[in-house]
């Protein structure tokens, strides 16, 4: 999912609650005060083509089902927008019978989301803004496994 609005970790985690399944693993990454060669961060805002985005989202979340078939409950969010410091800009969870999976595939999923999909990140500081620092050419999902993505 692709949204404007804020990310609410609690929610997705007790989304993510079923019977069958000893291990959640939620993943948040949060807007932090510094990135590579900036150490005064104040904020962030992310742009994608949610017709471009929401595809590739449905086809790792595949992948990952594919790759670990006992999980159970599978997400993908992140946000697009202006947001602050501490605040989430993607979750990931994973639930199933048993921890390793889950953090396996979890592992696999926001590697993969930062390796091949379209987002962009412009970086806000006291003196101005540019473009995240830290972009890179995409990857298709074969070429993120042969180059030593996790497995």
């Amino acid at each position: 999912m692709l949204t404007a609005e804020k990310l609410e970790p609690g929610v997705l985690y007790e989304w993510a609650v079923h019977p069958s399944c000893g291990a959640i693993v939620l993943f948040s990454g949060t807007v932090r005060d510094h990135a590579e060669g900036r150490s005064d961060v104040r904020s962030l805002t992310y742009e994608a083509y949610e017709s471009q985005v929401v595809p590739r989202f449905e086809t790792v979340v595949a992948e990952a089902r594919a790759q670990w078939p006992d999980i159970v409950k599978v997400a993908v969010h992140h946000r697009i927008g202006n947001l602050n410091l501490g605040e989430s800009s993607v979750l990931v969870v994973v639930s199933s019978p048993h921890r390793p999976e889950a953090f396996e595939a979890a592992r696999f999923l926001i590697d993969i989301l930062k390796a091949s999909i379209p987002i962009w990140k412009k970086e806000h500081w006291a003196d101005g803004n540019d473009w995240g620092t830290n972009a890179h050419e995409l990857v298709n999902i074969e070429e993120f496994k042969s180059v030593g993505g996790v497995k």
